[in-house]
């Protein structure tokens, strides 16, 4: 029987019912990672969230945000004392937002380079287009660190998703991605023991309405239909993989 879900990547402040979903996903059980977009959104994410059991809170500047929120990449490091969590970041070489690719790329190592001497911070990495990139980058800023990542919508080849195990990166799945059948292959070649689930709501849609935290039931249903685990074995198994994510 599934008691506890895992909702790793949710943009919760984005919901109009925000402060409501927050007492829901820690009443219903849902250990849920909100990433802001902007560390402008950092104070009430993260004072919404220090009063609960189940929700964590990431530091993020989007990379799609990234031409018009470069400047601001100061304030995310005055927060970065307060963040165990990093995200939403990472790159995005998609056609709408290649023109900002350099300044992506100078604002993304910069986190790594901040997370690194940091210490200890679980990271939330958006790679659209840009995996290669993204995971020549952990390698270099992050692999003799204690910080860990997890790829967010990864979307690379089984090839790279290897690379990326390699690395040490866990990987948050969402139905979304699932709905690509060329995805499944690379979900059955990633090892059960590095996988999450996560919503990315409300980008995301189940039944015609953005998606919830607790809808990550139906993309459990759908990673044990291509792993060919049983539902309640591959829940507890993911409830297993955050706890070592965050030990």
């Amino acid at each position: 029987m599934i008691e506890e879900l895992v909702d790793f990547h949710c943009h919760l402040d984005l919901y109009t019912d925000f402060e409501t979903l927050v007492s829901e996903c820690d009443q219903k059980k849902i250990h849920t990672l909100t990433v802001t977009t902007t560390p402008r959104a950092w104070p009430r994410n993260f004072d919404l969230a220090s009063a609960t059991q189940h929700l964590r809170v990431a530091l993020g500047i989007h990379p799609q945000l990234v031409s018009e929120r470069a400047n601001e990449l100061s304030l995310w490091k005055e927060y970065l004392p307060q963040a165990r969590y990093i995200g939403e970041v990472g790159l995005d070489a998609g056609p709408k937002f290649y023109k900002s690719f350099d300044l992506q790329k100078q604002i993304f190592e910069e986190i790594l380079r901040q997370c690194a001497t940091s210490g200890g911070k679980i990271l939330t990495v958006h790679s659209v287009r840009a995996v290669p990139t993204v995971l020549n980058m952990i390698e270099t800023y992050l692999l003799h660190t204690d910080c860990k990542v997890v790829l967010h919508w990864f979307t690379g080849s089984p090839k790279e998703g290897k690379t990326a195990v390699d690395l040490g990166c866990y990987f948050s799945v969402n139905s979304e991605m699932l709905k690509n059948h060329r995805h499944h292959n690379l979900i059955k070649e990633l090892p059960v023991n590095r996988i999450l689930t996560e919503t990315d709501g409300p980008f995301t849609q189940i039944n015609g309405r953005p998606s919830r935290p607790e809808d990550v039931k139906a993309t459990l249903k759908e990673i044990s239909a291509i792993k060919g685990f049983n539902l309640d074995q591959l829940s507890s198994q993911i409830l297993c993989n955050l706890k070592e994510l965050e030990s």
